[in-house]
């Protein structure tokens, strides 16, 4: 019995997978050859790209290279340094037009600490309202209201008005919207699908504002001595409302609106791990207040008053370039133990200053300031990370901006307590003090238990969205 014939099965089409090298699309045979020979029969050829054309292996981009390939991003990020720089300057240019004016320090920390807790009460609700009505319809009248409490505050310092109305002008100032919170929400609706990359953009956003906060005292502190006292705040009103605009005009990067509707447990404050979180962002919030006054102080008492600003952005310096490298590393394991690690660097590096100020002339300050900040940075971008996992994806900016208004609550005291300091210690070097007990007390809240994101790693960015 003669066997059938079987005719040959034709070959299975071979789909092509892409993948983009050096910002070149790249289509990529599912069976290709790893031996140099041709692709097999039916496959698509590789497309010829300037990465392979002399043969060798493409290089991938770095870390930080990648995040700038998405649409929209260098624009976004451009306005957002230019909304945040005057972050750095309407604080120290504050400082600087009350002291001159009314010749207190005490006063010039109080103000900014009166300010400071304003925008710790109503940064949530301009979050929220960001949150639900979008950025660009909720930002950029909440920027104006701001800019016309700064305006009204060099009014004020300019006419020697009564000690009242300044602390009514800075608070008015509390409606500025957290920029750096609404950067973060935009890294975290691009890149919602890759952890790693989330971590570099949140470290790259974290070195953007110790950009800022270097770059932003040392200008305001030039204006303010090199021109009249209150050229610091106004650069800074035009510099927000230009980085404002340029922020919201890239629309495609912005997140839709959130979904999340009055659901029990959605609010942030609600979320187990939250609360005490909050706690360790207001302790690092005081060390920033008192070192800025403190340093200021510190550099006032020796005789250097307009090389304040320079010395107080080493400490920013030391933590950007920190920041950098620390996002070349890959996610941590456990967020909750290495924020725990990075306070008690933060505690453990905040003494330099103190012997320094105490034993040493002021560029020994300046050099111990920049290696007390290379603890911030770490802290910073480890305490935001457990908060976008802690935090409803349709209430993040929300989270995040809560997080930033303990930090502001913790500089408003931190702030003040350094201007106290500064004046009733007779000398500003003692006055180091108050940043080392605060981020003595960040590492001792940093270990409590209820740090964790155990209970709710899974729905944090999938449950109500």
């Amino acid at each position: 019995m003669p066997l059938p014939r079987i005719s040959p099965r034709p070959p299975a089409p071979v789909r092509p997978r892409y993948t983009v090298v050096g910002g070149t699309l790249v289509v990529v045979p599912s069976a290709a050859r790893t031996d140099g020979g041709p692709p097999p029969s039916g496959g698509p050829a590789p497309v010829e790209g300037p990465a392979a054309s002399d043969g060798a292996a493409p290089r991938p981009a770095g870390p930080y290279a990648r995040l700038f390939t998405h649409p929209g991003a260098p624009g976004f990020t451009l306005g957002g340094v230019l909304a945040r720089l005057p972050m750095g300057m309407f604080t120290v240019s504050a400082v600087w037009m009350i002291a001159d004016a009314y010749g207190s320090y005490a006063l010039a920390g109080s103000v900014t600490a009166t300010g400071l807790a304003a925008t710790a009460l109503s940064g949530p609700l301009v979050a929220r309202a960001v949150d639900r009505h979008g950025q660009s319809r909720a930002a950029l009248p909440a920027t104006l209201l701001a800019l016309l409490g700064s305006l009204t505050l060099v009014v004020c310092v300019h006419t020697r008005a009564p000690v009242w109305t300044l602390f009514a002008a800075y608070a008015a100032t509390a409606t500025t919207p957290n920029t750096g919170g609404m950067a973060r929400a935009r890294w975290a609706h691009l890149l919602r699908r890759d952890p790693a990359a989330r971590h570099t953009a949140n470290s790259f956003e974290q070195a953007v504002d110790e950009l800022c906060f270097m770059l932003g005292p040392v200008l305001a502190t030039l204006l303010c001595t090199a021109l009249f006292p209150e050229a610091g705040t106004l650069a800074g009103c035009g510099l927000l409302l230009t980085g404002t605009l340029l922020f919201l005009g890239r629309r495609s990067t912005e997140p839709p609106p959130g979904r999340v509707r009055n659901r029990a447990g959605s609010a942030p404050l609600r979320r187990p791990g939250i609360p005490a979180l909050l706690l360790v962002f207001a302790a690092t919030g005081a060390v920033f207040g008192a070192l800025e006054v403190v340093t200021l102080a510190y550099a006032d008492g020796q005789g250097h008053r307009a090389a304040g600003g320079a010395v107080l952005a080493c400490q920013a310096a030391g933590s950007a370039v920190a920041g950098l490298a620390f996002g070349t590393l890959p996610p941590a394991r456990s967020d909750r133990r290495r924020l725990a690690g990075c306070t008690a660097a933060m505690a453990a590096l905040s003494l330099l200053p103190l012997l320094a100020a105490l034993t040493a002339p002021l560029p020994v300050v300046a050099a111990a300031l920049l290696v007390a900040g290379m603890a911030t940075a770490p802290t910073m971008v480890t305490g935001m990370a457990l908060i976008q996992r802690l935090t409803l994806a349709g209430r993040l900016n929300e989270g995040m901006t809560l997080a930033v208004t303990a930090l502001l609550g913790g500089i408003a005291a931190g702030s003040a307590a350094g201007g106290r300091a500064a004046e009733s210690l007779g000398s500003a070097g003692w006055a180091y003090g108050v940043p080392l007990l605060a981020a003595a007390a960040a590492t001792a809240l940093a270990t409590l238990p209820a740090v964790s994101a155990r209970r709710t790693r899974v729905t944090a960015h999938t449950g109500g969205t």
